[in-house]
């Protein structure tokens, strides 16, 4: 009785059903196979990346850009200083020293921002860093989006200006707000 009822409970429908299995051959297509060839011109969802430097941060020699691939907005510096805040802040800290909370926790510190070295690198050379990582530090491809990876190196060409600034490069006409500004906080 209990062999019948474990019989019974042995359904193999979805097992058995008609189906094409990838790479096993089939004899009702001409060609004998079971998988169809793509379409000429098709491309898998999601993969249409034919703007290359967006992507990578690259030219079409292989080094990196110095332009960016979209206008830099106040929006888009505003959107990477969120993700800056969210993704880069743990270690590099929030001017971009490389003091965060894991290099004081005993890490490795990763370099400032505000070195020459890395002030005078291409935007496409941080963007490739942020893409694919470097030393210690891990890529982020895979939890930053392409367009906030270009908006995080515009904060941070923002916060390298704002750390490495001198009164030459404020608007002659502005001088005497910040002269007066500076006088009234003391």
């Amino acid at each position: 009785m209990l062999a019948l009822a474990a019989m019974v409970a042995c359904r193999q429908d979805m097992h058995d059903q008609p189906k094409y299995i990838p790479l096993r051959p089939s004899d009702f297509f001409g060609d004998g196979r079971s998988e169809r060839p793509l379409i000429e011109g098709s491309v898998a969802r999601g993969h249409l990346k034919d703007d290359v430097a967006f992507y990578t941060g690259k030219g079409p020699d292989g080094k990196p850009i110095d332009t960016f691939p979209f206008p830099v907005t106040k929006e888009v510096v505003e959107r990477g200083q969120q993700r800056f805040n969210i993704y880069c802040t743990p270690c590099h800290g929030h001017l971009g020293n490389g003091d965060g909370m894991i290099p004081r926790r005993g890490f490795r510190h990763p370099p400032t921002y505000h070195q020459d070295r890395l002030r005078n690198v291409p935007n496409g050379y941080i963007f490739d860093v942020i893409s694919a990582g470097f030393g210690a530090m891990p890529d982020y491809a895979a939890q930053i989006e392409p367009r906030d990876r270009w908006a995080i190196v515009a904060y941070i060409r923002a916060l390298q200006l704002s750390q490495n600034a001198t009164i030459a490069d404020v608007p002659a006409e502005a001088r005497g707000q910040l002269a007066g500004q500076a006088g009234g906080s003391k």
